[in-house]
């Protein structure tokens, strides 16, 4: 007994090592497991369980989802834990997990550009669009519509007859209108920033507003009760006011009550008029339905040999007359000359030209004159001012030069064209002058007259100093 009792310990003594050793990895096989779990589980790969100590859970909107969301991810990554490898000696168990719970993690991990991004982009974009949709309908709506838009909400109480009765100075559809009916009731920062421009108007751009408020129903319907036969003055209505102050919209005035009475008459809407119902027993035709039965054949002209016979006739006359009036010209015009003092121009050996108006007669004696207005500091050669109101020529208008071809032309140096023969020259520009010329400056109309026997022997000399 004594003998295996030792021998027992002895093997116990022998063993005992080799158990403390078997112990000692098993222990650090579990620490390893351990802190492989805890890393992944704080890497994301295990979520832990969250559960909220409040006592009530209210429902989150989209916008707070979207931003927990985010900040859930940014945490995570902030507080990546650092997987460092764990040497075992003997263990090649825990150094495979290892890796595989790395490949895992960088697998499932999102790099920390993409996580951090979003969150400040939406930031920004929250910034940015906050006072946008405050100041949105700020630019359209000015604050005279929105003056317009409560006093004809208060008056009629109905934002369609608003939309159809109210003129703005935008055009505004009835979604618009009741959005900004909305937002002046329920939206504090436009309707106080609205209040503050309203106040700011001028007292007669509001009576201007005030006095265009639409009628209500119960203004309406005293208007109605003046009978259409009567006739109504000024002073009806102004009785009408003082009798009913607390009915009519202040700014109401005799005028315009009697306008808008006016109004209701046409349309039939007084008590005493009723509108004549439709024939019910024939079918009354439209516009289109009447354009159809119009045969269009009928509505051409037929033809009228009498009346062509007698239009020809007539013009046949008339242009006999044209014909003897044109030879007569002459004749009339010697005729007036002679009643006016103002005969043609008899045109002596130093005489080129000359301009002739209604009241003075100018004469070209040199090559080259200067048309315009005269002063007391500069002279030209022809002031038309002597001819009539010159106010609006200029001081130097033109230039009348004579070449050696024995052509004239007119240079205009001023502001105004001058018109030659209905044709307008502008300034900076020639134009070749004939014969006759109708020139009209600012109003002043001038005939320009060639001498036709100076002009052709200055062209006959010419042609003999080209000769060789």
């Amino acid at each position: 007994m004594e003998k295996d009792v030792k021998a027992g310990m002895a093997a116990e003594a022998a063993a005992g090592p080799l158990v403390s050793q078997s112990r000692s990895e098993d222990k650090e096989s579990a620490a390893v497991k351990r802190t492989a779990a805890q890393a992944f589980s704080g890497a994301g790969l295990i979520p832990k369980r969250r559960s909220s100590s409040r006592s009530i859970k209210r429902k989150k909107f989209d916008d707070e989802l979207v931003e927990s969301s985010l900040a859930k991810s940014t945490s995570r990554v902030k507080g990546q834990p650092v997987i460092e490898p764990i040497r075992c000696p003997g263990n090649d168990l825990a150094s495979s997990d290892k890796k595989k719970g790395l490949k895992a993690g960088s697998s499932l991990m999102p790099p920390l550009a993409m996580v951090i991004a979003p969150s400040s982009m939406t930031k920004r974009m929250k910034k940015s669009k906050q006072p946008l949709q405050i100041t949105k309908d700020l630019g359209r709506w000015k604050p005279t519509d929105d003056l317009l838009l409560i006093n004809a909400v208060l008056q009629t109480t109905d934002l369609t007859s608003v939309h159809l009765g109210v003129k703005f100075s935008c055009r505004f559809t009835l979604r618009e209108i009741q959005e900004r009916w909305y937002a002046l009731l329920y939206d504090p920062v436009i309707s106080k920033l609205a209040w503050q421009a309203m106040r700011q108007l001028h007292p007669e751009a509001i009576a201007a507003i005030q006095s265009k408020a639409l009628f209500s129903q119960t203004e309406e319907a005293l208007l109605a009760k003046i009978t259409s036969s009567s006739q109504p003055k000024l002073e009806v209505f102004q009785d009408l006011l003082n009798k009913q102050p607390n009915v009519f919209y202040p700014s109401r005035t005799a005028k315009n009550l009697m306008v808008h009475w006016q109004l209701l008459k046409q349309y039939y809407l007084l008590e005493d008029q009723s509108v004549q119902p439709l024939p019910k027993g024939e079918q009354v035709l439209n516009f289109s339905d009447a354009e159809q039965v119009v045969d269009d054949a009928k509505l051409k002209d037929s033809r009228d040999e009498v009346l062509e016979h007698e239009l020809m006739i007539a013009d046949r006359h008339q242009k006999r007359e044209i014909r003897q009036l044109e030879q007569e010209l002459p004749r009339w015009q010697v005729l007036v000359d002679s009643i006016t003092g103002m005969n043609s121009p008899d045109f002596d050996n130093q005489t080129l030209a000359a301009l002739r108006g209604r009241m003075v007669r100018y004469l070209m004696r040199s090559r080259e004159i200067t048309l315009g207005r005269a002063t007391k500091d500069k002279q030209i050669d022809v002031d038309l001012s002597l001819e009539g109101p010159a106010w609006k020529i200029s001081r130097k208008q033109g230039i009348i030069k004579l070449k050696n071809n024995g052509d004239f032309f007119i240079a205009n140096e001023g502001r105004r064209p001058i018109y030659i023969d209905g044709r307008p020259v502008l300034s900076g520009n020639k134009w070749k002058l004939n014969n006759n010329s109708v020139m009209e400056i600012a109003g002043l109309r001038f005939v320009f007259l060639i001498n036709q026997e100076l002009i052709s022997l200055i062209k006959a000399e010419a042609a003999k100093m080209n000769q060789p």
